[in-house]
């Protein structure tokens, strides 16, 4: 059976991107793939900083990358902060970039995000993919972009609109096909 972590870049009570992970959590499950989904709040790490790497490394980080080895499928919700991505998933990613071996070269990469504005984080997706492909991430093509947030989901956490959906089920498609297991 293929495994899949997911997280979201934001640890904000009632962040739409938790929904989103939520969501993506569902659908991996129907999917028949196992997933672990975490919360980066479980994780904290302080903002790198090179001279803390050699001696005070984050155990956090060195338990991240080992989660995000041992799974063939992770799954990215990425707030957009500013058209970037949100500041907590910025110090994350620098974080695991520093373990060795690399914690992003074994699975396939999904991303999406939810964001109050209409473009639905699209901005800081490309940001996004841009930096886990020069870490040799393999991310799938679909961006799952979704804004506004406000009316994006239903009361049980499913998107509302058909062309989201569709994205979605595109996703959990290019996850299980070109995930590496």
């Amino acid at each position: 059976m293929k495994t899949a972590l997911t997280l979201s870049g934001s640890i904000r009570k009632g962040s739409w991107n938790r929904v989103l992970q939520q969501h993506m959590d569902r659908k991996l499950a129907e999917a028949g793939v196992a997933v672990t989904s975490i919360d980066l709040a479980d994780f904290p790490m302080p903002i790198f900083n090179e001279d803390l790497e050699a001696d005070n490394a984050p155990v956090a980080a060195a338990r991240l990358a080992e989660l995000w080895r041992s799974h063939e499928i992770v799954f990215i919700a990425s707030p957009e902060y500013n058209g970037g991505v949100s500041p907590l998933l910025v110090n994350t990613v620098t974080w695991l970039s520093r373990q060795k071996p690399s914690p992003f070269r074994h699975a396939v990469f999904g991303i999406g995000g939810v964001s109050s504005g209409k473009y639905g984080a699209i901005w800081g997706l490309s940001h996004l993919r841009e930096s886990l492909t020069k870490l040799g991430t393999l991310v799938v093509p679909t961006l799952l972009g979704i804004g506004p947030a406000n009316g994006a989901f239903d009361a049980d956490g499913n998107p509302t609109e058909a062309p989201i959906i569709r994205k979605v089920e595109q996703m959990i498609d290019e996850l299980t096909h070109f995930s590496r297991a």
